[in-house]
């Protein structure tokens, strides 16, 4: 709350003297630093989640790349039953001939 106090005195001459005074009961005024603040508590959530999805993709990322070197493998692992299979079969013809 402020206040405001106006005193009038008169000299001896006649002389007619005013005084202002302003009394305040210590209310903070807020200024740009709250502003600041808030601002600075934004950037660093955005920082923070920036980082956290980048995360997130580079954990997609190889967790997609580990499942195509197991499709390969996969894929290697059939030419190879083929491969013996088809020897198995050359074999067998060799042995019944």
């Amino acid at each position: 709350m402020t206040e405001e106090r106006i005193t009038e005195t008169t000299d001896e001459a006649g002389n007619t003297h005013t005084t202002h005074t302003v009394v305040t009961d210590g209310e903070t005024r807020s200024g740009g630093t709250n502003w600041v603040l808030i601002l600075l508590v934004l950037i660093v959530a955005v920082v923070g989640i920036f980082f956290l999805t980048e995360m997130n993709s580079a954990e997609v990322a190889k967790d997609n790349a580990i499942a195509g070197a197991a499709n390969e493998v996969g894929e290697a692992a059939n030419q190879v039953g083929e491969a013996a299979q088809g020897a198995g079969e050359a074999v067998e013809n060799a042995v019944n001939n």
